[in-house]
């Protein structure tokens, strides 16, 4: 039989369209005869991971419409944030409606009950104090999810979650932009554990309705830094960006006070906080720097009753880069020995933490 040329060019141009794309060895869920995706919770560490975000949702969408109700907008303007930066906050109220709703969706699998809005308690009174609690509380969302997101037995969930908390992530970074401060300091953006998160965001629970789930992670004794630099010392006004001096640097003295565990923490009074699992003697060794992709141990001098200090390390990410292994808005923890932990693992250190707080190193 004869083909003419064209006939010939026109099937292996057919042939071509109907082979599949080449996948390299490895990978999951990435073929067509691979299990299609469920997305809900397999595990109760799903379950209990999702729901302790649901609960960061939520006090988000009550914070931001709080701020937005609360302080006129001249009370705004004199923080230099204007009319279309307030409709922007209300925008990202707005997101949390969409965040809650995603992870109801996923929590509710199997009638199972989700967390529900609960009462709030906030500290702050200008719109400067306002808008920095939110890049502190956001930075803590943020980083609660990156803990972790990559230890979820539900990889479909994982991804949808991955697409929220990109959000949250722009969250505190305008956030910073309306607090004066530079607002991306870092390389990388650190993880930390869901009893870390917990720890930081329990305090401003008030009163949940009966229905919501205990919450399972640990509460760790409140670590306050007594020196804390803050963002709004320096009178720094809303903006894009400021080129403004670290508000700290390596070699400074940092002291502390922290909690005795055993206090009432978290909505209706049904938590306590707790020290590690593997911690012997309550008096702290080290204090533990969690920022980016380290966790640097400095000596802790113990100073009196549940009182000490440390000095700020040095050092830089890589040896390649300028950027230092403290920076942002990070994470410190009161621990009794200085565990090795990476990225991944860092839940490892929850068994040796005597109190947690935040640190605002930039």
């Amino acid at each position: 039989m004869l083909f003419s040329a064209l006939g010939v060019s026109a099937l292996l141009a057919g042939n071509a369209l109907a082979a599949p794309a080449p996948v390299p060895d490895g990978g999951v869920g990435v073929r067509p005869n691979d299990t299609a995706p469920v997305y809900h919770t397999m595990t109760d560490f799903d379950f209990q991971s999702l729901n302790l975000g649901l609960n960061q949702e939520w006090i988000e969408l009550d914070l931001f419409n709080y701020g937005v109700e609360r302080f006129s907008a001249e009370e705004f303007a004199s923080a230099g944030i204007t009319a279309e930066d307030i409709s922007l906050i209300q925008f990202m109220a707005n997101q949390e409606v969409g965040h809650a709703t995603l992870l109801t969706n996923i929590l509710s699998y199997g009638g199972r009950t989700p967390a529900k809005q609960c009462k709030y308690q906030y500290d702050f009174e200008t719109v400067r104090d306002f808008v920095n609690f939110c890049q502190r509380l956001t930075r803590w969302g943020e980083s609660g999810v990156y803990g972790f997101l990559p230890h979820l037995d539900s990889r479909p969930s994982a991804q949808l979650l991955l697409q929220s908390i990109t959000t949250e992530a722009r969250q505190q970074m305008i956030f910073r932009q309306l607090s004066g401060a530079f607002p991306m300091p870092v390389y990388f953006e650190t993880g930390i554990s869901q009893s870390m998160a917990w720890t930081l965001l329990s305090p401003y629970i008030v009163e949940c309705p009966a229905e919501n789930p205990h919450i399972e992670w640990q509460n760790f004794p409140w670590l306050s830094v007594t020196n804390e630099p803050s963002l709004l010392v320096d009178g720094y006004e809303a903006a894009i960006t400021h080129n403004r001096t670290s508000l700290t640097e390596p070699g400074r003295q940092v002291t502390f006070e922290w909690d005795a565990p055993g206090k009432t923490t978290g909505y209706n009074s049904s938590y306590n906080t707790t020290v590690g699992g593997n911690v012997t003697d309550l008096t702290p060794q080290y204090a533990a720097w969690i920022s980016q992709l380290n966790v640097t141990y400095t000596p802790l001098n113990v100073t009196g009753n549940n009182t000490g200090y440390t000095y700020q390390p040095g050092g830089v990410v890589f040896n390649t880069t300028d950027d230092g292994v403290v920076n942002g808005t990070m994470f410190i923890a009161l621990t009794d020995t200085d565990l090795y932990v990476t990225p991944y693992n860092l839940s490892l250190l929850n068994d040796h933490i005597l109190a947690f707080g935040l640190y605002q190193a930039d």
